[in-house]
């Protein structure tokens, strides 16, 4: 009784995975065009197929589990249909690539690639909406040739090695499978007189001017997608797409809290207490706001409609202002008097400030 496991190195509750990694290094390493005129190598290559054949298929490996053998369920190679899969399409790929012979698929019209453009705006065209130019640097059609890589006025010839049709055919014993012309790499053609332009690639490396409008109600990490403005297409595929990735700068008075804005202002004493209408600033143009009187600091107040423009509508948000009472610096003499005579009819005791050194001398005078 042949020992499947053993012959393909794996241990009895080996995963698919596994049990497909192993016959492929196995046909790999004894494949007869490898190993010509090896007997040896022939049958092990054999004894490989058949292993692969039972333990690839649940139904078989249970049975063959179970009896220790798999007759009756097509035991040897490719009796009853072909249990392998794409596996032998990857092991050609291997084995090819392994000579020099190119074992990369038929090409195919293929989307060119996606390119990404990070931008910095500012919170008031976050807030607003704005359009920008910018400059991308990306491939496109060679105009000098139209993409076909070869001078004006030659043409390509047929690939002799293909006839034309891009893919050639290789036969393996049982085995026949079509691969990538290695010569003309799938193109199906031989450029033998390349564009000057271009050097034969058929594509130039330009800078593109591009206008873009950034809506109203962005905010960092916000993508833009400009279809078709990415890197072009190979073989006849559609061009790429560009992505405009943005991040808002800071704002030196204002921060953002999703379609808010909040901002601080300083306002007197004087207006605290008894209550003023002032100025403030936001994000288009300044506005009045009324302070009440005996306003603490601290307090908040909201003014509809002054914040960001919510995205994909004409809603927006609020600015929220705190206000904070500002104490001067630098007082004359006759506001010390003043203030200190408040201070004495409020109850409080006031002395002035001796600073920090002043209290030293305090400390260690006693």
């Amino acid at each position: 009784m042949k020992d499947y496991y053993k012959i393909l190195g794996i241990e009895r509750n080996a995963s698919q995975d596994d049990i497909k990694k192993a016959f492929r290094q196995l046909a790999l390493k004894y494949h007869p065009d490898r190993n010509q005129g090896c007997k040896e190598s022939e049958n092990k290559f054999k004894e490989a197929n058949e292993a692969y054949s039972v333990l690839s298929d649940p139904e078989k490996r249970a049975h063959y589990d179970r009896f220790g053998t798999a007759d009756g369920f097509g035991q040897g190679g490719f009796q009853g249909g072909s249990p392998f899969g794409d596996i032998f399409e990857d092991i050609f790929d291997d084995f090819f690539s392994a000579f020099g012979g190119g074992g990369q698929r038929r090409q195919r019209p293929t989307k060119g690639a996606d390119l990404r453009y990070n931008m910095t705006i500012t919170l008031e065209e976050a807030a607003f909406g704005t359009e920008k130019e910018i400059k991308i640097p990306r491939w496109q059609t060679c105009e000098t040739c139209s993409g076909s890589g070869a001078e004006p006025g030659t043409q390509a010839d047929t690939c002799p090695n293909c006839k034309g049709s891009g893919n050639v055919r290789f036969q393996q014993g049982f085995f026949s499978v079509s691969k990538t012309c290695g010569k003309c790499h799938g193109a199906g053609k031989i450029i033998t007189t390349p564009c000057k332009q271009c050097r034969g690639e058929g594509k130039v490396r330009v800078q593109r001017d591009i206008s873009v409008k950034i809506p109203a109600g962005v905010d960092t990490g916000s993508r833009l997608r400009l279809s078709g403005e990415g890197d072009f297409g190979s073989f006849g595929g559609p061009p790429g797409d560009l992505y405009i990735v943005l991040d808002i700068e800071e704002h030196a008075l204002f921060k953002r809290h999703g379609m808010d804005v909040y901002c601080e202002v300083p306002i007197s004493f004087p207006t605290a207490v008894f209550g003023a209408e002032i100025e403030v600033p936001t994000l288009n143009g300044t506005t009045t706001l009324k302070i009440p009187p005996s306003t603490p600091s601290g307090k908040t107040f909201q003014i509809k409609g002054r914040g960001i423009t919510k995205l994909g509508s004409n809603q927006r948000g609020d600015q929220v202002v705190g206000v904070y009472i500002d104490v001067p610096k630098k007082l004359t003499d006759r506001q010390k008097e003043l203030l200190q005579e408040f201070a004495k009819l409020s109850g409080e005791h006031v002395e002035a400030s001796k600073g920090f050194t002043g209290k030293l001398k305090d400390l260690f005078a006693g």
